[in-house]
């Protein structure tokens, strides 16, 4: 795993993951994905919710490129603590909030707080992958301009769910996107 761009571009790290239930995105996915976010938010501006945050490597790509609050939310005490210790060894304490638990009881708790952007990056073979889009829209974790992006194999396709707006498609890694505001 590696940090492609900013601050701590090239840097790299290897989760102990034998036996996680991790996949982290690859390199080539996650410049592309990096490539369209760059082109449409201010990344200094943006407050970041990382869901099903794993090794953490989407929160560090958006702290590594200016973003100052960042939320990871995973449920596997693995995961957790590795993001607790990069985000030690980086000195990005600050800037991340890391959070221990799962996704379907987490988001229902918030209140009173949107997102620009929320990425869920679930294992492909999460029985509940489908319900992530309406479980985020329908608790209005967007503010009006911001992106769900949901990644996942070509087992799934969203593009009828009201909310969607277009598909990236790297191989088997497939990155759907959503809006509060309908037909974005």
């Amino acid at each position: 795993m590696r940090i492609i761009g900013g601050q701590f571009k090239g840097r790299r790290f290897n989760p102990p993951a034998d036996n996680w239930p991790t996949r982290p995105t690859t390199d080539f996915a996650k410049e592309g994905l990096f490539n369209i976010l760059q082109n449409h938010f201010d990344f200094e501006d943006m407050k970041v919710l990382d869901l099903f945050g794993g090794t953490g490597n989407h929160s560090y790509e958006f702290i590594s490129r200016g973003c100052m609050d960042v939320t990871y939310v995973d449920k596997f005490g693995p995961c957790v603590a590795f993001a607790q210790k990069t985000a030690q060894q980086l000195g990005i304490e600050g800037h991340i909030k890391i959070i221990r638990a799962d996704v379907f009881k987490f988001v229902p708790t918030i209140r009173g707080i949107q997102f620009d952007y929320i990425f869920a990056g679930p294992p492909y073979a999460l029985p509940l992958i489908d319900a992530i889009p309406d479980l985020i829209l329908n608790h209005q974790l967007l503010k009006p301009e911001g992106w769900l992006v949901l990644e996942h194999n070509p087992n799934h396709n969203y593009q009828t769910h009201p909310n969607y707006f277009q598909e990236r498609n790297y191989g088997k890694t497939i990155f759907s996107f959503f809006s509060q505001q309908q037909n974005l």
